[in-house]
């Protein structure tokens, strides 16, 4: 397997320590966890073993993973395994992602009132776009909630 040019570690490396920096006190200790873990992957910060051939006593140095469930080195074969198993679930549709972006004062009220919410996307939606069956999700990321309908489209 070929390794990439530039990997995501390389970025954090090189431009982590001004950016977290930057962002001092907008930062959760978790992401600045996983910036670690994705930085120290598969490097000696982490340890690592000796692999020497007993033919030619050729010896090559691998280091220990983060096994962090966010570092893309150590979980593109769980990505990869994951994705092939859920391509057999999929309908035979196209699928579109819509995500509606609310404005903060109208995401915290939407926040405590879900339900309304999602009756009020779904409505908008089937005014809106071809009429199909719709998925409602909810995915918090730095404790700003997002709500998006997937909708399958028959061909």
């Amino acid at each position: 397997m070929e390794h990439p040019d530039l990997e995501v570690a390389d970025i954090f490396r090189a431009h982590g320590p001004a950016w977290r920096q930057a962002q001092r006190g907008h930062l959760s200790l978790g992401q600045l966890k996983v910036m670690s873990a994705i930085e120290q992957c598969r490097s000696a910060a982490l340890g690592g073993h000796a692999l020497r051939c007993d033919t030619c006593e050729h010896v090559d140095i691998a280091y220990n993973s983060c096994r962090n469930r966010h570092c893309p080195k150590c979980q593109a074969g769980a990505a990869r395994r994951w994705l092939e198993a859920r391509r057999n679930e999929l309908l035979p549709v196209e699928y579109y992602h819509v995500v509606f972006t609310l404005p903060a004062t109208v995401a915290a009220l939407a926040w405590h009132n879900k339900s309304v919410l999602y009756r009020l996307l779904f409505e908008l939606a089937a005014r809106r776009c071809v009429p199909s069956p719709q998925i409602p999700s909810t995915w918090a990321r730095a404790s700003a909630p997002h709500w998006c309908c997937t909708r399958g489209v028959r061909r």
